[in-house]
């Protein structure tokens, strides 16, 4: 006679077994499900079968797990490594973990891990005050912001401060680090164009701190070996990676990185040096976690929260090739995971004081000229790239970067080329439009050739202007912003990414951009040193586009990479790397 099969009854969250141990330098996560007869199926089991809603238990018996209870296992699963006596998880899962058992029935942590909790539980009560003689009126969400660091501090993890680009958050790790400044000495890690900004700031808002400058001139070895409680070293990537031996040797009390998406490649010196640092606290200060690729954040929190994301391998298996192919659940489990170590607001839900931000394309027509020669310049590209398909990627970029500098003005390529400068003829319009109206402008390039055509239109146009790009020494670069915040010249001109971090611009009400960049997150950076804290007027931004050119292609990659960044940290995830049929695209 034929056997039936067993309607299998459905398990539940509730039915989820967990218990929770401390290793030597891991926390031991077991999870079991009790079902029919006393049969146990173990977390490996569970996690071996999760993929599907039914688990085998025998020839013809089954039991269904809900869809609640698989997605817990799923999530319990990527927070380590599988061991014989269960799951190991780095102790900074602590949080996640207590996130994770909440709804649980009866969620067992042994005595070690519930007096972390417990202390974990006493740091949230705790009302933490602002530091003694700090000078700086700090808004209600910069309060949170410092109280939110400082626990995750005294907890002994570390974080991420991911507020937009203009809310100040120099000034809330200004204020952690002059509270944590009694415990011994404090690394600030930045790029050179804000070194400086950084050396003011500490003396303007945070007295009791001694900020030293680490650089190319002077003894370092000899500044390095006297640091002590209350000291504050500043230096830039470039210092990091070259004294990387020598500050690894140092108990920094805090290390702070500023602008820390400089990180997000794991293979360059200045990420190796900062993983090398001894810190008892990490804090990475960035308005743009993810710029391009969700494994930049790997990059990242392996630097201030080690552990946290497992190795590459684990990190691809789990977030990052499912959150490529569109897997809503994969970015949910990543979201999960971060929450705890990863502080973000935007400027629309703390600041509604900010004046209006308004945003414009400009569309220029291109001569005929002009459009002869891009044309030209396009067709030679493609029959470049065709000739050579062993080298296909590299010629692809080699020549995008040629038509991007054509779409702007021939004569970046070909200082014999037509004279055409419709571009430059169309910003100088409106420059002059604006100062006529009492506007004052920063104008953004990223090719210094531009720079030169804008300077000499400028100069013909006797409209006064400031210039600032990656050559400028950190010391002038900072007398230049202070000069325009005085009131001097009407137009700032600027690289996009010298000028584009960690400047204070609200002296100017009109932003223009001369040419798109890639990832329109740097171009948000460069337009917050206007709009920002301190700026009173609305802002607008314009951004001019050659039509018909590669620039209104870069203009429409704009939203898909707002949307990746937005996703990891806000909602649904993708992966945007763009391949090569994507990148012959731009040719077409």
């Amino acid at each position: 006679a034929k056997r039936k099969l067993q309607v299998p009854k459905q398990r539940e969250l509730g039915d989820l077994d967990l218990k929770v141990g401390s290793g030597t330098n891991w926390l031991s996560v077991d999870a079991s499900l009790i079902c029919e007869e006393g049969v146990i199926l173990s977390f490996r089991q569970l996690i071996d079968d999760r993929a599907g809603r039914f688990v085998k238990l025998g020839d013809d018996h089954f039991v269904a797990l809900s869809e609640q209870l698989r997605r817990r296992v799923d999530a319990l699963a990527g927070l380590g490594s599988l061991h014989d006596d269960g799951l190991h998880a780095s102790p900074v899962m602590l949080p996640v973990l207590e996130e994770l058992a909440a709804d649980l029935a009866d969620p067992k942590f042994d005595a070690e891990a519930q007096s972390r909790l417990e202390r974990l539980r006493a740091l949230a009560a705790t009302k933490v005050r602002k530091p003694r003689r700090f000078t700086a009126e700090l808004r209600d969400y910069q309060r949170d912001g410092y109280a939110w660091m400082w626990r995750l501090a005294e907890a002994g993890f570390g974080a991420c401060l991911a507020d937009d680009m203009g809310l100040g958050k120099t000034v809330q790790a200004l204020a952690l680090l002059a509270q944590r400044s009694a415990l011994g000495p404090a690394l600030v890690v930045c790029p050179t164009s804000v070194v400086i900004n950084w050396i003011s700031e500490c003396k303007r808002f945070a007295p009791t701190l001694r900020p030293q400058l680490l650089s190319d001139a002077g003894d370092r070895a000899a500044l390095m070996q006297q640091l002590g409680p209350r000291d504050l070293l500043v230096c830039s990537y470039g210092i990091l990676a070259g004294e990387h031996e020598a500050l690894a040797e140092i108990p920094f009390a805090t290390a702070v990185f500023d602008e820390a998406h400089a990180l997000k490649n794991e293979r360059t010196k200045r990420a190796r040096a900062a993983r090398e640092l001894q810190a008892g606290f990490r804090l990475a200060l960035t308005g743009t976690p993810v710029e391009n690729r969700v494994d930049e954040l790997w990059s990242l929190f392996r630097v201030v929260v080690p552990g946290l994301l497992g190795s590459k391998a684990q990190f691809e298996a789990r977030y990052a090739n499912p959150i490529a192919r569109g897997e809503r659940e994969a970015a949910g489990r990543l979201r999960s995971l971060l929450r705890p170590f990863i502080l973000r607001r935007t400027k629309a839900q703390v600041l509604d004081e900010l004046p209006a931000r308004t945003e414009i394309t400009l569309h220029v027509t291109p001569s005929a000229d002009e459009r002869a020669y891009y044309e030209a310049l396009r067709r030679r590209s493609v029959d470049i790239i065709e000739a050579d398909p062993k080298k296909k990627r590299f010629r692809i970029l080699a020549e995008i970067a040629k038509l991007r500098q054509a779409a702007v003005d021939p004569r970046l390529l070909d200082a014999d080329a037509a004279p055409g400068g419709s571009k430059i003829a169309a910003l100088l319009e409106q420059i002059q439009a604006l100062r006529d109206e009492g506007h004052r402008a920063l104008v953004f390039t990223q090719f210094l050739g531009s720079m030169a055509l804008v300077r000499r239109a400028l100069q013909a146009a006797a409209i006064d202007h400031l210039e600032l790009d990656g050559s400028t020494p950190a010391a002038e670069r900072a007398r230049r912003v202070a000069a325009f915040q005085g009131g001097e010249a009407d137009v700032f001109l600027l690289s996009l990414r010298a000028g584009g971090v960690g400047m204070n611009l609200t002296g100017a009400d009109y932003v223009l951009h001369l040419d798109p960049w890639w990832n329109p997150a740097v171009e948000d950076q460069a337009t917050d040193r206007a709009h920002r804290i301190g700026q009173t007027r609305p802002v607008t931004v314009y951004r001019l586009i050659s039509v018909g050119t590669i620039e209104e292609k870069i203009l429409a990659l704009h939203e898909r990479k707002r949307e990746l960044a937005d996703d990891i940290l806000d909602g649904l995830g993708g992966d945007e790397a763009l391949d090569l049929d994507e990148l012959m695209a731009l040719l077409a």
